[in-house]
């Protein structure tokens, strides 16, 4: 997994321009069974992808925390909900609350297992949403995790030789 993160820079770079047009052309035509494919290669990646051998999201990136996540968070750790926003939370320019800081205050840098995993944000238990229905949506949110989550890089990958554009 340490050999895929150090390429995964290069490689996602290298490969946005042509991704970028590959989900341009599938957005104007998308197939009938996308999500069922995506689904597909999900699992398929997935088995032989153990996200605790990597942590990359949970250490640069933030999710999305809705208030629904807020309360239900704060509650597990015993908190007020406006007490875990002001200590964990802030607004960023799309008016979204995301951490404060990265990585995630709730990882375990040692295993990279997750202190609130039972409670972790929708975000988090969705990610990196490659399975996700009405996938044709969020084509822009999947270019950009193939640069974060190794996982991405190569259901696209998979994705591109089984549906030619």
């Amino acid at each position: 997994m340490k050999k895929r993160l150090e390429d995964l820079p290069k490689l996602a770079k290298d490969a946005y321009e042509e991704n970028q047009k590959y989900f341009k052309k599938l957005k104007k035509r998308p197939p009938k069974k996308l999500d069922v494919l995506m689904q597909e290669l999900h699992e398929k990646e997935f088995e032989r992808t153990d996200c605790l051998s990597c942590g990359n999201c949970c250490r640069t990136t933030s999710p999305i925390f809705t208030e629904k996540d807020i309360l239900r968070i704060a509650k597990h750790l015993k908190m007020k909900a406006h007490a875990f926003s002001d200590k964990y939370l802030l607004r960023d320019s799309d008016d979204f609350m995301v951490l404060k800081s990265a990585p995630c205050p709730f990882l375990d840098q040692e295993d990279n297992s997750c202190y609130i995993y039972d409670v972790r944000p929708k975000a988090c238990a969705e990610y990196p949403h490659t399975n996700r229905k009405k996938f044709i949506q969020i084509t822009n949110l999947t270019l950009k995790n193939t640069e974060i989550c190794p996982a991405t890089y190569e259901i696209v990958e998979e994705l591109k030789k089984r549906l030619l554009m």
